[in-house]
């Protein structure tokens, strides 16, 4: 993708995320994720994998994924986490978070089908899959900040409730 592509997606992205939060007001919704990063805010609509049999299929046998799209992996309590991409047909970012919603570590386009283990490290209680290359052209990186009603609100870097 070109560089007007890239930030046209990125544009979209943005306006989509302040036109849905200007007509819901603040607050999330158990189907969707906020990411704020350098490059800005993006909202994502997101299937939830929070039973061990759910976390084991993720996004297997997909041959595609709307931009606007991912997976989010809940956990519990937080823990060492480890990914791999066996009959995952799709580059993905996996963005690894802690506790408060705070981003600890992206690895950037996994290889599909690659079985070798990405390490996400210690203290990890949710992880966000989406396409590969998006999080990198939006300026998700390591400090970035998620929104989602999985997150203890107490704790959260990002509450529902803030804009």
């Amino acid at each position: 993708m070109g560089r007007c592509g890239t930030l046209g997606l990125i544009a979209g992205l943005v306006l989509l995320a302040g036109q849905a939060g200007a007509e819901s007001g603040a607050g999330c919704s158990p189907d969707r994720v906020d990411l704020k990063g350098k490059g800005g805010a993006a909202r994502f609509t997101v299937e939830i994998a929070d039973r061990p049999d759910l976390q084991a299929k993720g996004l297997m046998f997909r041959e595609k994924m709307s931009q606007s799209a991912g997976m989010l992996f809940v956990f519990p309590r937080p823990k060492h986490a480890g990914f791999w991409m066996k009959n995952t047909l799709i580059p993905l970012d996996m963005i690894f978070l802690d506790q408060t919603g705070t981003v600890t570590r992206v690895h950037a386009n996994a290889v599909p089908e690659d079985e070798t283990p990405i390490d996400g490290g210690e203290g990890v209680a949710l992880v966000l899959e989406i396409n590969g290359g998006l999080a990198g052209r939006m300026g998700i990186d390591v400090g970035s900040a998620m929104r989602s009603p999985f997150i203890d609100q107490k704790t959260a870097v990002w509450p529902c409730d803030a804009p």
